[in-house]
């Protein structure tokens, strides 16, 4: 958790400094938070934060990953049990609640928890008792509640599958993790940094050096996965450069490099609106080039493009990084180019 924190908490954007402030604000309040934020965004360290930052930080900070449990296991997992509770319960066993005692306790993907077990957490945040599995005997607890979840808990409230109360109870304060597009002035900054981390682990000098290429192809994309993705985007360019230069960035660690000639180009979506000589074309020296003057400005400029792309698909043996190359593109302006087109 703590090395989690070290490298990710780092940023100069505007949206980034907000965000740390709110952290900043609530965190000596003793009260429930709830993290909103995409996959990726570090929805785990802004809750590491808020810990370290409170009074509590000397006491532990638990966490427990909702989604990975079933739901008859998180109720055990939360609040322990006594020894004959269920079959194979050999012992008494603390849950989280207990372990993180005069702590915080962290509830990542709290959407995912059966109702019944969130009218116990409910409980447990109200009046600071809870039962073990298989006993009546009240357990007190003194905790602090950080929850977190990319679900939109309102609309579950709706729908009946999340307490309108607890929902209540935890939203004391909401902070909203802000995803990496809106952090476009972090992007390099943490690439820079995660490149020298990777470059520090595989014992490379001098320190990676992110060419101008590379840089617009980072900022340019949208991070679905966010800073996660960032940070494995990057490792693994500088794990396949021999070089410190870094040139080139894979978002597709799956994409197969040699293409597949044995299967038949057939373009999609706007490409169908082509004419016949474009479609079938084996490259650009084949084709009449005077045919484009007798299209619209539009579709003689589409039809040029897919002329171009496919003509350097087939001369690169369909290795789109050599046929980006031989456009003067980088990687991934030809795949925006290529994905546009529908070939």
């Amino acid at each position: 958790m703590v090395e989690y924190a070290t490298y990710e908490a780092i940023g100069q954007s505007e949206a980034f400094i907000e965000f740390q402030e709110q952290i900043s604000r609530v965190a000596p309040v003793d009260r429930p938070v709830m993290v909103i934020g995409e996959r990726g965004t570090g929805k785990e360290l802004a809750a590491a934060r808020i810990h370290f930052l409170s009074k509590r930080w000397e006491k532990p900070l638990v966490t427990l990953n909702c989604a990975a449990l079933t739901p008859t296991l998180i109720g055990s997992e939360l609040f322990g049990y006594e020894k004959g509770a269920f079959t194979g319960a050999g012992t008494r066993t603390a849950g989280r609640f207990e372990q993180a005692a005069g702590g915080t306790l962290f509830l990542d993907e709290i959407g995912t928890i059966p109702m019944e077990v969130q009218e116990k957490i409910l409980r447990a945040v109200e009046y600071g008792t809870f039962e073990r599995v298989g006993s009546a005997r009240p357990v007190q607890v003194d905790v602090r509640i950080v929850a977190a979840t990319h679900a939109d808990l309102p609309a579950m409230v709706k729908s009946g599958t999340f307490k309108q109360d607890l929902l209540d109870r935890l939203s004391f304060e909401v902070i909203h993790v802000p995803p990496l597009r809106c952090r476009k002035e972090d992007i390099l900054v943490l690439a820079r940094h995660f490149a020298t981390r990777m470059a520090f682990e595989l014992g490379r000098e001098p320190l990676p050096e992110l060419t101008e290429s590379a840089e617009n192809a980072l900022i340019s994309y949208p991070w679905p996965g966010n800073v996660r993705e960032l940070k494995n985007v990057v490792e693994r360019a500088v794990y396949k450069h021999d070089t410190h230069r870094i040139h080139e960035i894979c978002f597709d660690p799956f994409e197969n490099p040699f293409g597949h000639p044995d299967k038949e180009m057939k373009p999609k979506g706007p490409a169908r609106d082509f004419p016949e000589w474009v479609q079938t074309s084996k490259s650009v020296e084949d084709q009449s080039m005077g045919r484009l003057t007798t299209l619209p400005l539009k579709a003689a400029v589409q039809a040029l493009e897919t002329l171009r792309v496919k003509d350097a698909l087939k001369q690169t043996r369909f290795h789109q990084k050599k046929a980006a190359a031989l456009l003067g593109l980088t990687y991934d302006q030809f795949r925006g180019i290529k994905n546009r087109l529908g070939i």
